[in-house]
């Protein structure tokens, strides 16, 4: 078992670059300030657009153990756990993004089982009654596990979305 490791966000990391934070916060600020006419027939796809860039984000920040990986060019896995709040959004963000000169690839399920190999999975409030099991499922591997569900993070998960 490796621990995942935090990359500084103010010092140059091998496999960042300042292009995608900047690229990533350019994105932030579009979605955020655009249509503010109907902020409010669109927000939650504004909201997980938002999100979208968070979990890129996150991504961008962290170290896995380099037995993780197969292969040096294997990509950085993310799950979607339940149903899925992003839409294309997800996909939006990383299209022909790399970190750590890994490409990134989306893999949705209902089912924990099927995301074993994710590197970040997002748990969704739809498996709100199965965090439990699905923090204890991930427990023993380097994955870092996001949610909005409440509590999340005290029940064990990485981190949790709290706007």
């Amino acid at each position: 078992m490796g621990l995942l490791m935090p990359v500084s966000p103010f010092v140059r990391h091998p496999g960042t670059s300042t292009r995608l934070r900047w690229r990533s916060l350019a994105g932030l600020c579009l979605v955020l300030f655009s249509n503010p006419v109907n902020c409010g027939a669109s927000l939650p796809s504004h909201e997980y657009q938002v999100k979208a860039i968070f979990l890129f984000n996150f991504i961008q920040f962290v170290q896995w153990p380099a037995a993780t990986f197969a292969r040096p060019d294997s990509p950085i896995l993310i799950g979607v756990l339940g149903y899925d709040p992003f839409g294309p959004a997800l996909e939006a963000v990383i299209n022909g993004e790399t970190v750590h000169k890994r490409p990134l690839h989306v893999i949705r399920s209902h089912h924990w089982q099927d995301l074993q190999q994710c590197h970040l999975v997002f748990v969704s409030p739809s498996e709100r009654q199965h965090v439990d099991t699905v923090l204890r499922a991930f427990s023993t591997r380097p994955v870092l596990t996001v949610s909005e569900v409440p509590g999340f993070a005290e029940r064990g998960g990485s981190d949790q979305f709290l706007f």
